[in-house]
């Protein structure tokens, strides 16, 4: 994990963010370091990790496409989903499913790569987004957000801090099919 992901979180995380809440962790697989530590150290009612690869940090095996399927629609405070998004084949479907595994008002923790970022194909490498591209997502999704580049220049990425502020079942889809994410180099 690049230091300065874990330093977006410890910055944009508040201790009544996590304190007797349910957390969703999208992507959980401790391959470069991870944010459950800190995370749990905020002593939220119940964390789960999910991946779609077994490994250190995830309790469920699982696809982002199906996740409300498996974990449940409108049931977590905070879903947090760190350096995944652009491995997945369908970021759409995981964006959709990671916000609608939100319950209203809840919190999304996401960051991905972007343009300029070397190609890691563990296990794929599919995409990279942008501020721009990124903020159109979060709008489409009825997600108030705040979006920023990674500060590392040598380490280019997208940071998004976010709160569902829709009721379920009023996000744009149609619109968010129409935003592109660069291919991967």
């Amino acid at each position: 994990m690049h230091a300065s992901v874990m330093e977006f979180a410890r910055t944009a995380i508040e201790p009544e963010d996590v304190a007797g809440c349910r957390v969703l962790e999208v992507g959980a697989r401790n391959v470069n370091g991870s944010l459950r530590g800190y995370v749990e150290s905020l002593r939220p009612a119940e964390y789960v990790g999910v991946d779609m690869i077994s490994g250190p940090g995830v309790d469920r095996v699982l696809s982002c496409e199906q996740l409300c399927a498996n974990v449940g629609a409108a049931a977590w405070d905070l879903v947090i989903c760190t350096e995944m998004l652009e491995h997945a084949a369908d970021w759409r479907a995981c964006m959709i499913q990671m916000v609608r595994a939100l319950k209203p008002g809840g919190l999304l923790l996401l960051t991905t790569r972007s343009p300029g970022f070397p190609r890691h194909g563990y296990p794929e490498d599919h995409w990279r987004f942008t501020t721009v591209s990124m903020g159109q997502i979060c709008e489409a999704l009825h997600l108030c957000a705040s979006v920023e580049d990674d500060p590392d220049p040598a380490s280019p990425g997208v940071f998004v801090f976010a709160r569902k502020m829709m009721p379920e079942g009023r996000s744009d889809f149609r619109r968010l099919h129409k935003i592109d994410a660069a291919a991967a180099p």
